[in-house]
């Protein structure tokens, strides 16, 4: 099952207060796995950086201004998640600040039944504990080190491993492939859809001129070669190679 974890940054804790998403990261995984496919921008959020979110992530309204605003990368963000299930530490927070953004582009909201929080997950396993994800990843053994700040990417790397973890445990080393960043349109059209193309039949990869030496060759062979009952038409390996 295709599923992705997503992780955002934002100048605020409220977007009814006039915040916005300042980064999204998201990691796509299949049955807990990663693939190796990410999701991976910055965003300008058409307002400043209050000095509160600054120290939080260490986006400053002068960095972000050059990068393009939600409604620019609303498509392809929309494409790489496609319907699947979108994992989230906290949820709740993540989700308003996503669906604000929808709303201000006339967007339909992400469904609350496509939501897995993973917070809601570490509370039903660990009531009373601590859940925070540095808490989970100290509990679990995860290396954190590289979070001295909140980073939507890395935050939603180290929820692939919590994730994991609470659901059972995994082979962390187990992946797909190196990460691949999706950046452009199409990328994000091929990442939606691998899932899909892993399924399918690939067709012959030889050449007709290799298919009928490979005839030619078997008819070295005699009429009783085992061969021969193999090919699709006895008349089409001779019309090959005529």
């Amino acid at each position: 099952m295709r599923e992705i974890v997503l992780d955002t940054e934002t100048t605020g804790l409220e977007p009814a207060e006039g915040h916005r998403i300042v980064e999204i990261g998201c990691i796509e995984i299949v049955h807990q796995i990663p693939t190796g496919i990410v999701y991976h921008t910055l965003i300008n959020p058409e307002r400043d950086v209050p000095e509160d979110a600054f120290r939080v992530h260490g986006h400053s309204t002068a960095a972000l201004a050059p990068h393009p605003v939600f409604a620019k990368i609303a498509p392809d963000f929309l494409a790489f998640i496609g319907d699947d299930p979108l994992v989230i530490h906290n949820a709740e927070f993540d989700i308003k600040f996503i669906n604000a953004e929808l709303a201000r582009l006339g967007v339909p909201p992400i469904a609350p039944s496509r939501i897995v929080d993973t917070l809601a997950i570490a509370r039903r396993k660990h009531p009373g504990a601590p859940n925070s994800l540095d808490a989970l990843c100290d509990r679990y053994r995860i290396d954190r080190s590289r979070r001295v700040r909140h980073g939507a990417l890395l935050d939603a790397e180290i929820l692939v491993e919590v994730y994991g973890e609470l659901l059972g445990g995994r082979q962390k080393s187990l992946v797909f492939a190196a990460p691949q960043v999706v950046e452009s349109r199409a990328a994000v059209r091929t990442a939606a859809t691998r899932v899909i193309e892993r399924a399918r039949i690939v067709g012959p990869l030889i050449t007709e001129a290799e298919r009928a030496a490979h005839a030619r060759f078997v008819e070295s062979f005699g009429e009783q070669a085992i061969w021969r009952r193999y090919l699709a038409e006895p008349a089409e390996s001779k019309a090959a190679s005529a």
